[in-house]
């Protein structure tokens, strides 16, 4: 069970989640846009990566599942549409394609990895930032707690896939790439906000089939669940990301 509703806000990813932009040197590095390059950003959000790669020379095309997101990245300038990732049919087309902190939100990591392959021309790479193996451990269980206590399956609705480097490795060579990089990196991140923010972030769509009182009811119970656990005694939260990068290139 799910909802089709759109529930990303740029607004509030930007108050409680600006870490997302602000932590990505590494896969920019990896990428490191060129002049004339045509690049494909998957996930693109709010458009601030794709404007600085556009700032590089770069032509971008950032596609993104959230309408809210897209009309965001479109003010900034970015070409942008609504689009799955996972049903993208181009061909042979862009130079490279460049994805942080989005694929983990994309189940059918197979079928991506494919369409991905098929849309970049001999040569070109695929570049990406996203949540590996352990990532926001802690948070996942506390989930998996509080929603059982409140009848519900977390399992069942769980959004995210958090693949080993080896799984990652395997599909993209399953599809064709040559992998050149794919390895994991704890990152513990602080909140810019709360956890509270954080949850009121990315958990909506999990927790769509709640009343207002009843999700307000689950969030305070995992923000106490996790406070000993992840808030510091000067107030600061921690949570335990894992990111997974990779470059792999298309022959």
């Amino acid at each position: 069970m799910k909802s089709n509703k759109d529930y990303w806000k740029a607004q509030d990813y930007t108050l409680h989640a600006n870490f997302v932009s602000a932590l990505a040197q590494e896969v920019m590095q990896d990428l490191a846009p060129r002049r004339g390059e045509k690049i494909l950003d998957i996930g693109c959000g709010d458009g601030e990566l794709g404007a600085f790669i556009m700032e590089q020379g770069a032509t971008v095309l950032g596609i993104d599942s959230s309408a809210n997101f897209v009309e965001t990245a479109l003010r900034r300038g970015v070409n942008a549409r609504v689009e799955d990732a996972q049903n993208i049919l181009f061909e042979d087309e862009f130079d490279a394609v460049f994805s942080n902190a989005a694929l983990h939100w994309m189940l059918h990591q197979e079928k991506l990895i494919t369409r991905v392959f098929n849309a970049l021309r001999s040569g070109g790479r695929f570049v990406v930032e996203m949540g590996g193996d352990g990532n926001i451990s802690l948070i996942c269980r506390t989930l998996t707690e509080i929603l059982a206590e409140n009848g519900i399956d977390f399992a069942s609705r769980n959004p995210w896939i958090f693949p080993t480097p080896d799984e990652q490795r395997k599909r993209l060579e399953s599809a064709g790439f040559s992998v050149v990089k794919c390895c994991l990196r704890k990152r513990p991140t602080p909140l810019p906000t709360n956890v509270k923010g954080w949850f009121d972030t990315f958990c909506n769509e999990i927790l769509f089939d709640l009343s207002d009182s009843g999700r307000d009811e689950v969030i305070d119970s995992m923000v106490e669940r996790l406070r000993p656990l992840i808030c510091s005694s000067d107030g600061i939260w921690t949570v335990d990301y894992v990111r997974l990068n990779f470059v792999a290139i298309k022959p």
